[in-house]
C-alpha cells in the first residue's frame, strides 16, 4: 500500500494530517506502470519455462519430473524479482497455476502425484504444457502443444488431422486476443473461435473458459465461452456465460483448446490433484486430514491453484481434500480427457488491454511442423494478416535497432 509521506512541520494543521496518514487506495490495474511492469516481469517467466519444458518432452521423460522442472523455473526466476521487502513484508511471488502436463487424449490439468506416476512420454505423444507464474498476485499464463520427436536430428511428423487441430486453435487464440478489446463483446469472442473450428472442421472444447485476471484472482467474473452451451448441456448442468463488454486496462487470459472429436471432455481415471481455496465457504471439517489440508492451504496457497504435490504428507492431503470439497471449500479442476480416438491441441496466452491496444505478452511460436491444407475464413484471413504485418514491422524495428546499437 502507498503511503504518503510524513511531515513533522508544526504548522501543519491536525486535519491535513490525519489526511496524510490515510492510506492511499492502490492501484491494481494496468493504469499503474509498476503493475504493467509486474504483469510483464511474470510473463517473460512463463515464456522462460515454457520454452524450458519443451525442450525436455523428450522420449522417456517422466511427466512427473517435468512438473517439478517446470515449477523450478517459475519458483527460481521469481524468487530474483523485487527481493526488497515493502512496509516489512516480502513481496509474493511464484506458481499461479501449478505445471500441467497432459498427454493425447488429456485435455489439461494433469500434474500427477509422486504415488501415481503415468508411463513417460514415448515418440508421437501429443503434449499439452500449462503454468502461470505471479509477481506480487499480479498473474500470467500460457499453454502450449508439441508433438515427441523420436531424437533431436528429427523433427516430429504431424498427420493432417493433427494438423488441422492445432493451426485451428492458434489461430482462434491470435483472432481472440486481438478480438479482446475495450468497447467489444465476449459473445463476439464466442462467434469467432467457433467460425475458426467451423472453417477447419475440428470442435472447440464445450468447458474450456477464457477468464478476466485481476490481482491474486486467476478467474475473474467476466469470462467467455469457447462455445455456448446446447440445450442438453443447460439441462445437465452446464452455465451459461453472461454477456460483457471488455474494458481498457483489463487482463485476460486467452485459453483455446480444439478437439478432432465431439469437444465434449469427460472424467477419466487420473486423480484430480490440482484445487483452489473458495475463499466465501466457511465450514468446520470433522476429519484431522481435512483440517491438515485446510490450514495448509490458508496458510500457502489462499487465493491462487495449486497441486497436492505441494504437500509434504501426500497421503494425508490426498485422504483430507475429499471433504473440503464436499463442503464447497476447495474448487477441483479435474483432469479432463477427451475419446481415445480424437487429437487435442491447448494454447493459450496472455492479454493487456493497454491504452496503446491489446498486447500478447505470452505464448510461443506454433511450431512448424503443425501444417494444414484448410484455409480459414475470409474475416479471419484478414485477421491473420494484419497480425502478420504488425509482427514483420516490429521485427524490422528490432532488427534496425541491433544493427544500430552495433554500429554505435
Amino acid at each position: 500500500t502507498i503511503k504518503s509521506n510524513m511531515s513533522d512541520d508544526s504548522s501543519t494543521s491536525s486535519a491535513e494530517q490525519s489526511v496524510k496518514e490515510e492510506k492511499e487506495e492502490e492501484i491494481t490495474d494496468l493504469s499503474n506502470s509498476d503493475v504493467c511492469t509486474k504483469y510483464q516481469e511474470a510473463s517473460k517467466i512463463v515464456n522462460l519455462a515454457l520454452k524450458g519444458l519443451m525442450e525436455q518432452c523428450v522420449v522417456g521423460a517422466k511427466v512427473l519430473d517435468l512438473c517439478k522442472f517446470g515449477t523450478t523455473i517459475i519458483d527460481t526466476q521469481a524468487a530474483r524479482l523485487y527481493t526488497k521487502k515493502v512496509n516489512g513484508k516480502s513481496i509474493e511471488r511464484g506458481v499461479a497455476f501449478p505445471v500441467c502436463v497432459s498427454v493425447n487424449d488429456v485435455i489439461c490439468n494433469h500434474s500427477p502425484l509422486a504415488s501415481e506416476e503415468t508411463e513417460p512420454l514415448k515418440a508421437g505423444d501429443i503434449v499439452k504444457i500449462d503454468l502461470g507464474c505471479h509477481i506480487d498476485g499480479y498473474i500470467s499464463v500460457a499453454a502450449h502443444t508439441l508433438i515427441v520427436s523420436e531424437s533431436a536430428d528429427s523433427p516430429p511428423q504431424a498427420d493432417d488431422e493433427m494438423g488441422n487441430v492445432a493451426v485451428a486453435a492458434y489461430n482462434a487464440m491470435l483472432v481472440a486476443a486481438a478480438s479482446i478489446k475495450a468497447g467489444n463483446k465476449n459473445t463476439e469472442v464466442t462467434e469467432t473461435v467457433n467460425r475458426i473450428a467451423e472453417a477447419y472442421n475440428v470442435n472447440a472444447i464445450s468447458s474450456v473458459r477464457m477468464h478476466q485476471m485481476k490481482r491474486f484472482v486467476i478467474d475473474g467474473v467476466k469470462e467467455v465461452a469457447l462455445k455456448a452451451p446446447t440445450a442438453d448441456e443447460l439441462e445437465a448442468g452446464e452455465e451459461k456465460v453472461d454477456e460483457c463488454t471488455f474494458e481498457q486496462a483489463e487482463v485476460y487470459a486467452v485459453d483455446v483448446a480444439m478437439s478432432t472429436g465431439e469437444g465434449k471432455p469427460r472424467p477419466g481415471i487420473l486423480r484430480t490433484t490440482v484445487f483452489k481455496r473458495n475463499v466465501e465457504a466457511n465450514y468446520r471439517l470433522k476429519m484431522k486430514n481435512s483440517r491438515y489440508v485446510l490450514s495448509e492451504v490458508d496458510k500457502k496457497f489462499p487465493t491462487l491453484p495449486f497441486t497436492l504435490a505441494h504437500f509434504e504428507d501426500e497421503r494425508g492431503a490426498r485422504m483430507g481434500v475429499t471433504e473440503c470439497v464436499s463442503h464447497g471449500l476447495l474448487t477441483p479442476y479435474p483432469v479432463l480427457h477427451e475419446q481415445k480416438s480424437a487429437k487435442v491441441a491447448h494454447f493459450k496466452c496472455t492479454v493487456l488491454l493497454l491504452p496503446s491496444g491489446t498486447t500478447r505478452v505470452t505464448g510461443l511460436e506454433m511450431p512448424g511442423y503443425f501444417k494444414t491444407e484448410k484455409q480459414p475464413d475470409e474475416e479471419t484471413q484478414k485477421v491473420l494478416t494484419e497480425l502478420e504485418d504488425i509482427a514483420a514491422k516490429k521485427a524490422a524495428k528490432k532488427a534496425a535497432k541491433k544493427k544500430k546499437k552495433k554500429a554505435t
